[in-house]
């Protein structure tokens, strides 16, 4: 008989959310397969005082770095028929961690995947945000370099659902600009960090007033933003051959008009100066036969 394998959702903070569960399957199981063999140490000594321990029970680490390797131990151990607990250094594997990689290689070996639930900051700070929760789209942690994470906004600034992000605290400013000028400053929104913890805060108002707020002062902790979907708002297409007409005409060249159109359409910056680059051409090539 193979083994189970159970994500286990973990504290994001206050380790009273350790579920009564969470705390028996930590306890049973054979493995612990973590991504900071450390830090869950203290998780495990609050699961253990609740119980008898299983006798051998080996904690391994699984993080970015080593998942695909460690995936297909943990699956050998799993068809051996031993249990394996998987937890995350907070919250639910898999959510922005390591766990999916795991979790589909015990699937495929026909491996029982048995979920835990609990904790998931995402989900903790959009039902504090006061925003709608009737359907929300959860984008992780956005891109770094601002381009990419101006082409990702700029393609969400229609979708009626309320957008959830996850971001550290040094980016939290230039994130929000980027917000702000996809959708619009004055589009409703929360920024929430230390989530359980004793300093928890949740800021709301508008995109504008926040990014100037943490522009003055970045946040402390890791935070969790909630923005307010488009709503009833009617979509505008945007002409996008039109647009670009129009930045040329002011004199702008053609990498200038891809940076300027970038959010507001969501496209690759690559693909719009591409087309700013024809579209100058061929004016050019007008201007000349006009002139000949």
């Amino acid at each position: 008989m193979t083994g189970i394998l159970y994500v286990v959702a973990t504290p994001i903070g206050n380790l009273e959310d350790l579920s009564p569960r969470a705390a028996r399957v930590l306890r049973e199981a054979d493995i612990i397969a973590a991504e900071d063999t450390r830090s869950v140490q203290v998780l495990l000594q609050r699961a253990d005082a609740a119980g008898d321990v299983r006798a051998g029970r080996r904690v391994v680490s699984v993080f970015d770095g080593n998942e695909a390797e460690r995936a297909a131990a943990l699956v050998a151990d799993l068809v051996a028929g031993k249990d394996v607990a998987l937890v995350s250094e907070a919250g639910t594997p898999g959510v922005s961690d390591p766990g999916e990689r795991v979790v589909r290689a015990a699937i495929a070996a026909d491996v029982a995947v048995v979920p835990v639930p609990g904790p998931v900051a995402a989900i903790a700070a959009l039902v504090a945000s006061g925003l709608s929760a009737a359907q929300f789209r959860f984008v992780g942690f956005p891109p770094r370099e601002a381009g990419a994470r101006a082409v990702l906004f700029g393609g969400l600034r229609d979708d009626p659902a309320t957008l959830l992000c996850y971001e550290a605290p040094d980016r939290v400013a230039a994130t929000l600009a980027t917000m702000a000028e996809a959708f619009g400053g004055e589009r409703a929104a929360c920024v929430s960090r230390e989530l359980t913890k004793r300093f928890e805060e949740h800021v709301r108002g508008t995109l504008a007033e926040l990014a100037t707020r943490f522009s003055a002062a970045s946040p402390r902790g890791e935070c969790t933003i909630v923005v307010a979907g488009a709503g009833d708002q009617v979509a505008v297409p945007i002409d996008i051959e039109a647009e670009v007409g129009a930045l040329l005409a002011t004199g702008l060249g053609p990498k200038d008009v891809a940076q300027r159109l970038v959010v507001k359409t969501g496209r690759p910056r690559r693909e719009l100066y591409q087309l700013a680059l024809a579209l100058a051409r061929a004016r050019a090539a007008s201007g000349d036969d006009e002139g000949g």
